[in-house]
């Protein structure tokens, strides 16, 4: 399954529309205020199933996942030098990314690829490709992919 992930261009909040391979709107983003980041996800029906919810006074970057209103795990970066990697507490998977943290790539515990995740260059706004081998992952790929991109952010200024 693969979805494209792309930031509204002209929004007070964060914002971001993701659609299916054949560019119908599958999901939709919208930031809320709050101290720190707080993403909820919308279906195309526009019901709320998901919410991504930065924790705020933590030494790195940690955000809360959740379906609905049932919590479901957390992301936060780990320390490195070189390469992008995030500690996921979230059905065992890991996260890599790619030297200048363009592209990821999501591993199950046993070491199958859950996704594939690329940044498309010379766009107006963020847009992802986000490729999920099952689609019963694409909710939780996606919240991994707002998590990133708005601990990239918020270190970006």
């Amino acid at each position: 399954m693969r979805l494209w992930f792309k930031q509204r261009m002209f929004s007070w909040f964060d914002s971001y529309d993701i659609y299916d391979e054949a560019g119908n709107p599958v999901y939709t983003v919208e930031g809320k205020l709050s101290w720190g980041h707080c993403l909820h996800i919308l279906d195309a029906a526009g019901n709320h199933i998901g919410t991504v919810k930065e924790r705020v006074l933590t030494f790195l970057p940690q955000f809360e996942l959740y379906e609905g209103d049932r919590y479901v795990g957390s992301i936060r970066k780990a320390f490195t030098f070189l390469t992008p990697r995030f500690d996921i507490d979230c059905d065992g998977w890991q996260v890599e990314g790619s030297f200048l943290e363009w592209d990821y790539t999501v591993w199950d515990a046993c070491g199958y690829q859950v996704a594939a995740i690329t940044k498309e260059l010379f766009q107006w706004t963020d847009t992802y490709v986000i490729d999920v081998a099952r689609p019963q992952d694409a909710l939780r790929a996606l919240m991994l992919v707002l998590a990133i991109d708005a601990e990239k952010c918020s270190r970006s200024g």
